[in-house]
């Protein structure tokens, strides 16, 4: 009886040793935002076009309004360092916005980028837009 209790304490002990080790690989909700570089809803340029962008990683979110006489999405975010990323053969996949970054082969996060809530099929350095106009990247996971 006593061996059968010790084998348990020790399958407990390695169990309990994964779930720290496999937590403690996982960001944090509540961390994402430590490197951001604004916190709170930010203006940008002097352009005569007004785009807005809210980014929103966990449960916090900044809107940035981007005056701008740029053509896409993405040259207004690039030209004012609010993404980066690498080009691919879509365009530009966004690897950090706001200074948060999403590293799919880490953790299977990625930025998702919405108009009014719905995905756009177009990277953002493809997508043009109209004065006024509403969209999101969103940290996904």
């Amino acid at each position: 009886m006593k061996r059968i209790a010790k084998f348990v304490c020790i399958l407990m002990l390695v169990a309990l040793c994964f779930s720290i080790v496999s937590c403690g690989n996982e960001t944090k909700e509540t961390d994402l935002w430590e490197s951001a570089v604004y916190t709170k809803d930010t203006e940008f340029g002097s352009g005569e076009k007004t785009l807005l962008i809210e980014v929103k990683a966990g449960d916090k979110s900044v809107t940035f309004t981007i005056h701008t006489d740029k053509e896409t999405v993405g040259e207004s975010l690039i030209t004012h360092d609010l993404v980066s990323g690498t080009q691919g053969a879509y365009g530009l996949y966004i690897e950090q916005v706001n200074g948060i970054t999403a590293d799919y082969s880490k953790n299977q996060s990625y930025w998702s980028f919405t108009k009014d809530g719905q995905y756009i099929m177009t990277g953002v350095d493809s997508t043009k837009f109209n004065n006024g106009e509403h969209f999101e990247l969103t940290y996904t996971k």
